[in-house]
């Protein structure tokens, strides 16, 4: 076979000039690869040599990073021996899983297993309620808790070095980065206490370094290193997404990276299609089938750990309710009866029960409010009526004037709110937030009232008892708890429904009830059962045992409940919240966030990120939008070439940092709910990173000049640690020893 090697050099040249285009660099590298699988003689030994240095120096300098990160958080952990801010929630929720007691919150369950895991360590019999400002009693070891909490934050300071240096960031960059994690004074903050906030950094940390060490294995695909590090991305998807949804965001990071990586394998004329076909069946099962395992792994041990009746009944549906120890719901007579008084949860999305009180609708027909109301209350009691014009009747009492006669299919009812004594009644009035259904409202009373206030029962499921000895009851017979039935209204034909939404503050935003046309038995928002029943009339079953609830269905509920409450945590125009601020205050540093009492006998926390780091970084936001437009335009005009491989170290060191601090920013801006400032701790972690990526790409290294600059931005992020870091490591004694800490007049560190 012919080569250049055995060519005349004119000749070599000649063929040279033939290929202007071939890429030197390439062969180069693939020489270089090759000369490492297969080292021969003393200069690749050396090599070998000089590259085992430079490993062991980058893990020296993230080994001294990581020491440094633990230091300052677990320093002066225990100043403070109250609960402080937060910790009154995420402390309390640790203690339900001590205690087996069922809650509800607006965040997944893992980070909270994680703080009862820390809590179960300790010792604790989750006794103590972690009341606001409460001091710890004598046998909570809180140091062990929080320093479990802090560890978390701490890793987060080697995993920036290393997702650094996976990038092709330089040693001292790197290194750069990860000190700016480790003294970050917001991270050392919420690293001290018993909170979610470090555990979902953690998450996010990881997850970006997997994607990372994905892009380092490019071009190993399909190799046994390259699997493994794509299923702990996918572990780490389910991980950060089980935590806090917000780590949805950094999996739609994952997600922008992966599209590209299949697009560019798309265009790769050397991929067959069966290769490019397993790119995506990998891909499917390890970060889309994977982390949806995780999440719904996590409710299952949740609803495991906790099977005795707790606070977060309410959130749940009837079945989950009652197989929960000790809860609180009347096992009455097995057959309901005209005559009796029941409570009536809704299966929709959000499961409350049937409600109404003396208020009025203020628009509308104004008569009274019919809503939807989680919680045990008197005001969800109906009783249940003969429809108008039957001839059949309930006395004072409630209890019907001749013979009980059972409720069956087909049966035609009326209900009366045992307190209001008003019907529940339906007409072609819009409701008041879905306006393409009916309003229900409460009318009338036992004389004054109309057929509008009669409603047809349609049975549409009959669960069968637990217990296999249990007579198999009348499926055509209305039966507390384990009986799905349909209300439909007599003369519009629309059907009683739980939309799932809520009212305005009038309504005390409580869930919305209305009358819907439903064109499937099968649309579970109008379906509903009976759950207390009350009829002295009818005696108990002995040996009932309601059936099981289904995980499915338990884990839809709950995370819509979820949802809903997130949705909930809106800003009350009537309260005045000091602590809430603005998406804009984040990367200012406009204002922070006291976490505790401001008192001179408290250990003061103030919540406010570092100026080196944040507005350090805030800045090389702006810079990298005007470099990435100078680039597009030199790139138009033809006077930029540009490489693939400059494509993809301008995408994984600036486009996609970028782009994962705005997805982590830009829904803050925009959402309804009230915000905070610790709400900006994963998007500062890639605004770090974007800064990291202007030294390394805008200052050239000529002379050191970048290596100088390195060592003055490393006494710099020390410095102002050292100067601020009472913020964060706990201010006591007298105020004006903190004056100097104010440098802006909107921060509130003194009185």
């Amino acid at each position: 076979m012919t080569t250049t090697g055995f060519l005349p050099k004119s000749s070599e040249l000649r063929l040279r000039d033939r290929n202007k285009n071939f890429d030197e660099n390439f062969v180069n590298k693939e020489l270089a690869e090759e000369s490492e699988i297969l080292p021969e003689g003393e200069k690749e030994k050396g090599q070998y040599r000089e590259k085992d240095i430079s490993s062991i120096i980058e893990y020296l300098g993230a080994g001294i990073i990581t020491i440094l990160a633990f230091y300052v958080r677990f320093r002066r952990i225990d100043a403070s021996n109250i609960v402080v801010w937060d910790e009154a929630h995420f402390g309390k929720f640790g203690a339900y899983y001590i205690k087996n007691e069922f809650y509800h919150d607006v965040h997944p369950p893992l980070g909270k297993m994680l703080i009862a895991l820390s809590e179960y360590l300790t010792g604790f019999d989750g006794s103590f309620e972690f009341d606001s400002g409460a001091p710890f009693p004598e046998g909570v070891n809180f140091k062990f808790m929080r320093q479990f909490n802090a560890s978390f934050g701490a890793l987060c300071a080697p995993l920036m070095v290393l997702s650094a240096r996976n990038i092709g960031f330089s040693f001292l960059g790197s290194m750069l980065l990860g000190l700016m994690v480790a003294l970050e004074l917001s991270y050392i903050a919420l690293s001290k206490f018993i909170l979610l906030d470090s555990i979902l950094l953690f998450f996010t940390a990881t997850t970006f370094y997997c994607i990372t060490k994905i892009h380092t294995l490019r071009k190993k695909q399909f190799t046994k290193k390259w699997s493994l590090w794509m299923l702990l991305l996918g572990i780490s998807i389910g991980c950060v997404c089980s935590v806090k949804w917000v780590g949805l965001f950094i999996t739609l990071v994952a997600g922008i990276y992966t599209a590209t990586d299949l697009f560019v394998s798309y265009h790769d004329p050397r991929m067959s299609k069966i290769q490019y076909y397993k790119h995506w069946v990998i891909r499917v099962i390890n970060l889309i089938i994977i982390p949806f395992m995780i999440y719904l792994f996590c409710f299952k041990i949740h609803f495991t750990i906790l099977h005795k009746s707790g606070t977060g009944d309410a959130s749940t549906n009837t079945l989950f309710q009652v197989n929960l120890e000790g809860n609180k719901i009347e096992m009455g007579p097995r057959d309901v009866a005209f005559g009796s008084t029941v409570s009536i949860r809704s299966h929709g999305l959000s499961p409350n029960l049937l409600h109404s009180h003396v208020q009025l609708y203020p628009f509308g027909s104004g008569q009274h409010q019919i809503t939807g109301y989680g919680h045990s209350d008197n005001n969800n009691h109906w009783v249940i009526n003969f429809s108008r014009g039957s001839g059949e009747d309930v006395d004072a009492n409630g209890l019907l004037r001749g013979d009980s006669i059972t409720l069956h299919h087909d049966s035609e009812i009326r209900l009366v709110h045992k307190n209001t004594k008003a019907n529940l009644h339906s007409h072609d009035i819009p409701a008041h937030v879905s306006k393409n259904c009916y309003e229900v409202s409460g009318y009338g009373d036992e004389m004054v009232g109309d057929t509008k206030d009669d409603w047809i029962v349609e049975i549409v499921e009959q669960l069968h008892s637990s217990n296999s000895s249990f007579p198999k009851e009348d499926s055509t017979v209305v039966h507390p708890i384990s009986t799905s039935f349909r209300l439909r209204h007599k003369e519009l034909g629309c059907y009683l429904a739980s939309t799932g939404l809520a009212y305005p503050a009038w309504g005390f935003k409580q869930a919305e009830i209305v009358c819907k046309h439903s064109w499937t038995s099968r649309d579970k928002s109008t379906w509903w059962n009976i759950e207390d029943h009350w009829n002295e009339n009818r005696e108990k079953a002995e040996g009932y045992v309601p059936p099981k609830s289904k995980f499915w269905a338990d884990f839809v509920l709950i995370n819509f409940a979820m949802a809903s409450s997130n949705n909930a945590l809106v800003p009350d125009q009537d309260k005045y919240d000091s602590l809430a601020t603005k998406a804009w205050e984040w990367p200012t540093l406009h204002t922070g966030l006291r976490m505790c009492g401001w008192s001179l006998q408290n250990v003061r926390y103030y919540l406010l990120g570092s100026p080196f780091q944040t507005w350090l970084s805030t800045a090389a936001l702006a810079l990298a939008v005007l470099y990435f437009a100078q680039l597009t335009l030199r790139w138009k005009r033809q006077s930029l070439r540009v490489t693939s491989d400059d494509l993809c170290k301008l995408g994984i060191q600036g486009v996609l940092p970028f782009l994962a601090w705005l997805l982590h920013y830009l829904p803050f801006v925009f959402m309804g709910r009230v915000t905070y400032v610790h709400h900006y701790v994963p998007a500062l972690y890639f605004a770090i990173i974007v800064f990291g990526f202007l030294l390394e790409r805008c200052i050239p290294n000529r002379y050191h000049v970048r290596d100088f600059l390195y060592v003055f931005l490393f006494g710099g992020c020390i410095y102002i640690y050292i100067l601020l870091s009472p913020l964060a490591q706990g201010m006591d004694g007298p105020a004006k020893n903190y004056k100097n800490l104010n440098w802006l007049s909107s921060w509130t560190v003194t009185f």
